[in-house]
């Protein structure tokens, strides 16, 4: 009975997923009014010439004309039918092949008579049904503590948002003192809401302040002995304010990242462990701190740097492809993410060993 009442559950959860998911992406499939830029959705594609292109380098491109047949979907010119030329490319690297049934946001010209440019693709289906996916599943999994989840995700983003906007009010003059701040309520926020308030929240909270600091005073003081040498902050592309505090706020909001998720389950075990074992020492709780931290730390690491390398990878290979040394190529587009996983690397090494102490010193036998 047990087993059929859990089976029955299991479907109900994904039928319910799928509703959800299924909701979502109608409701966003048809949100064009909410938007007050002009979208064109294309009904029909003419596909035209094709011209080949070759550079000194010879790479080959093959670039193609298309003509867009439809119509816009919203504002005062909603329901008037367009006709919109358009090129792309077989790479895709600066514009897009166009689809019947896609949407458009494009710029609308009404002299000499009403035509349009296409700007960019709508893209908010797939994103919404992602998030949609991402929100059910951490229902399913963590029930009534998912909300809390989701919940700090959301206020998280705002915050960040926020801060975003401030800098840019203050052209980069403060971004330092407007990440670290920021970086202190996304901490407490997260743990607060994923942990609630007692002890453990604070030993968490303590560790990943601390190794945070420490990782970035130990930076500076690296930045300094060597003169940032091998720091290729022009490849920063398109930034309109200093790279080097930008850089460094980037870097704080990504150890900080790591280090919360690392502290956190380091100081949860062992609370537990302590809970089970209220004999052990503090010397016992910070080495068992640190065997749990040599088993997370290494993937940890390398997830990392996954992350910091591959956004890198793209532009690298064009540099490739465009006659470019590997040594040039690596220092223009990869060189400040090899930089920012090492520090992050840092960040890790040193929260096993606060968490560990901190957690030893702090968490008593009957701690939950």
């Amino acid at each position: 009975m047990k087993a059929k009442l859990t089976s029955k559950m299991t479907w109900v959860q994904i039928i319910g997923v799928l509703l959800f998911c299924l909701v979502a992406v109608f409701l966003t499939a048809h949100d064009d009014s909410l938007y007050t830029k002009p979208i064109f959705q294309v009904t029909r594609v003419q596909n035209g010439k094709v011209t080949k292109m070759s550079d000194e380098f010879h790479n080959t491109d093959y670039y193609h004309q298309q003509t867009l047949y439809g119509h816009i979907t919203n504002g005062k010119h909603a329901g008037e039918a367009l006709t919109i030329q358009n090129s792309f490319s077989n790479s895709g690297a600066m514009d897009h092949e166009y689809k019947p049934n896609q949407k458009l946001f494009i710029i609308l010209h009404t002299k000499p008579k009403l035509h349009a440019t296409v700007k960019d693709l709508k893209r908010d289906v797939p994103i919404v049904l992602l998030l949609a996916l991402a929100v059910s599943l951490l229902m399913i999994v963590l029930k009534v503590h998912g909300v809390t989840v989701i919940g700090s995700i959301a206020i998280n983003t705002l915050l960040f948002w926020g801060a975003v906007k401030l800098d840019h009010s203050n052209n980069g003059a403060a971004v330092i003192p407007i990440f670290s701040i920021l970086a202190v309520i996304f901490c407490f926020i997260t743990l607060f809401l994923v942990m609630g308030w007692n002890k453990k929240m604070l030993v968490t909270l303590s560790a990943v302040l601390s190794a945070t600091a420490l990782t970035v005073l130990l930076t500076l003081l690296v930045f300094g002995v060597t003169h940032e040498r091998g720091m290729y902050y022009e490849s920063m592309q398109y930034v309109t304010q200093l790279p080097k505090p930008l850089f460094l706020a980037e870097v704080l909001i990504g150890v900080l990242g790591a280090v919360m998720d690392e502290a956190t389950d380091i100081v949860a075990s062992l609370a537990t462990l302590k809970q089970e074992r209220p004999e052990l020492s503090k010397m016992q709780i910070f080495t068992s701190g640190r065997q749990i931290g040599k088993s997370i730390m290494g993937p940890l690491i390398n997830v990392l740097f996954f992350i910091f390398m591959a956004e890198t990878l793209p532009m690298t290979l064009l540099y490739l492809k465009n006659g470019n040394t590997w040594h040039y190529s690596f220092s223009m587009n990869m060189s400040l993410g090899m930089t920012s996983s090492l520090i992050s690397g840092i960040g890790i090494v040193l929260t096993v060993i606060l968490s560990s102490l901190f957690a030893g010193l702090c968490i008593k036998g009957d701690e939950r």
